[in-house]
């Protein structure tokens, strides 16, 4: 009998959903390789003997990797989680572990172009994770798709300090070691939770300790941006010994693990009556975890039961041609023909394509202001961008479920900061280093909390992966316009004059993204303007979906 009992506890502990929205939080933590460019450019530089502009055009192919992620989005409606995931670490390895045999001396040099394509490939496999992460986890908690979602984008932005860190545990300044962590660490991760990140049913899961286990995580991540963020104060600024290192390592390790208590605990105090019906429930749609249709449906059935039929504002003729209304699920194709969709897919270029650009080129503003230890800045921008996915899914949640107002409203909010950070980065004031920054952070990272769960709402789950991967293009698009043409063009301009004064083409000075940060700030306005005509064309869509009707 006891061990019936062990083994139907085991079963409910495989099949809770938050062990899913756990191991998708550990998969994402490694998945953000991207943003680690700026570690291992020097390595690549030096070892292959790249210029600036050669190194730019590897940037380029990595940015491109990291969110043209059409393939990942269709291949989600039609592949299983785990083959998901096996893609995704297939091409962590090769694209990362083709580049480390590079850089390391055990493969031959390879032309720029054919480097440009490992580090897409390897980039790339982030799609696959973070894809079926979302939709996963999207399936599992739809009626909290704002928490959960700045959750899963809080831990990809982390992914640059969590390697870092645990790269210090090597005791080593061979850069080369940082590049064999890229492309093994996501890999085995990812495999070793291949078969735990899937579709569990779990929108009938649902209990009143939800809200508890939601602030547990909460109380995790933000003790995990205030932990990183003082230990790499303190490795910057103090001369620690190799053991002191290693605990702060083991620490974070130990932060890491600990969200796994939730399921623990709810596995733990179930009876076990309530796990042989939750069994029940989950018996069927486990048998047929490829195909997550039914899944999909009743998630969204869970969603809008008990509320009033979503009411779209779209023209009669529309109706009679049996097109789905907003909060239903759009394909791809008919998400294309909405306005909302576009003008959310030009507010998020506007937002997060500025904010990347700064992210990008913030090595090079702070030299020209005078800084001449830029690690510090680009650390703590990816704390201040975790806080703002996190802290953008939990108050945009309090929008729509609070007052059924639309989560754009948060956007709007979001792109207002990135405005006033790129305001106080041309104005060049002492201090505003610190405080631009930490507002970009927020807003840029607000951004990848907001615009997936709002996409979600109005358009449906059934062709999430799709459009989540169309609307990434925005990213990638907006720094190539803003920090390919306009940034740097105005950068090169004055450093050539400052050239023919100085003898050195390089820019010293505010002036040297004064205008391109004002042109950035107005266009984060106008990108703020447009989510208010979001929040208006989809106010009775939220009011109808989350308002109580009353009786």
């Amino acid at each position: 009998m006891a061990t019936t009992k062990l083994g139907e506890k085991l079963r409910c502990f495989y099949r809770n959903r938050w062990l899913v929205l756990v191991a998708a939080m550990w998969v994402q933590s490694m998945a953000g390789v991207g943003y680690l460019f700026g570690a291992i450019s020097p390595a690549l530089k030096s070892a292959l003997g790249y210029n600036q502009r050669q190194v730019a055009a590897l940037a380029v192919a990595k940015n491109l990797g990291g969110y043209v992620g059409v393939v990942a989005g269709t291949a989600s409606a039609a592949l299983p989680p785990w083959a998901m995931m096996l893609l995704g670490a297939a091409q962590n390895l090769l694209g990362y572990g083709w580049i480390w045999l590079v850089v390391a001396g055990k493969a031959p040099p390879l032309p720029l172009s054919m480097m440009c394509v490992l580090i897409f490939v390897g980039t790339n496999s982030a799609t696959y994770f973070n894809t079926n992460s979302l939709v996963t986890c999207i399936l599992n908690f739809p009626r909290s798709r704002g928490p959960m979602v700045g959750i899963l984008k809080g831990f990809l932005g982390l992914t640059s300090a969590i390697l870092t860190q645990i790269y210090a545990l090597m005791h080593t300044t061979d850069q080369a070691k940082l590049v064999l962590m890229v492309a093994v660490g996501p890999a085995l991760v990812a495999i070793a939770m291949m078969f735990v990140v899937r579709p569990v049913n779990g929108h009938k899961q649902a209990r009143p300790s939800d809200k508890k286990s939601f602030t547990f995580v909460y109380t995790i991540c933000m003790l995990l941006a205030s932990y990183l963020a003082v230990v790499k104060l303190a490795q910057d600024f103090l001369k620690l010994s190799d053991n002191v290192v290693n605990i702060l390592t083991v620490i974070l390790f130990v932060l890491l693990i600990s969200p796994i208590a939730i399921p623990i605990t709810l596995t733990i105090t179930s009876k076990v009556e309530e796990v042989s019906v939750e069994e029940a429930l989950l018996s069927e749609p486990l048998t047929r975890e490829p195909s997550t249709s039914s899944q999909e449906e009743e998630a969204i059935l869970s969603e809008v039961e008990d509320k009033s039929k979503v009411i779209d504002s779209l023209p009669p003729y529309e109706r009679k041609n049996g097109r789905p209304h907003l909060g239903e699920n759009f394909t791809m194709m008919q998400a294309l023909v909405k306005a909302e969709f576009w003008l959310i897919w030009v507010s998020f270029w506007l937002g997060s394509g500025s904010g990347l650009t700064v992210m990008d080129n913030l090595g090079q503003m702070s030299q020209a202001v005078g800084f001449k230890d830029v690690h510090i800045f680009v650390s703590l921008t990816s704390i201040w961008n975790f806080l703002g996915r996190v802290g953008g899914g939990y108050l945009s949640e309090i929008i729509v479920r609070e007052h059924g107002y639309p989560r754009h409203i948060g956007l709007a909010i979001a792109q207002i900061l990135i405005a006033a950070a790129h305001f106080l980065f041309a104005m060049a004031w002492p201090g505003t280093m610190y405080i631009s920054t930490f507002l970009v952070g927020l807003g840029y990272g607000a951004h990848w909390a907001i615009v997936p769960a709002a996409v979600s709402e109005l358009f449906g789950v059934k062709h999430f992966g799709a459009m989540y991967n169309f609307l990434t293009l925005a990213n990638p698009a907006g720094s190539l316009i803003f920090s390919g043409l306009i940034t740097s063009t105005l950068y090169d301009y004055e450093a050539e004059k400052q050239a023919h004064q100085h003898h050195q083409v390089k820019c010293e000075g505010a002036v040297c993204f004064f205008v391109s940060s004002l042109v950035m700030s107005v266009l984060c306005v106008v990108g703020a303007g447009l989510s208010l005509i979001v929040v208006h064309r989809t106010r009775r869509v939220y009011a109808d979906l989350y308002r109580p009707v009353c009786t």
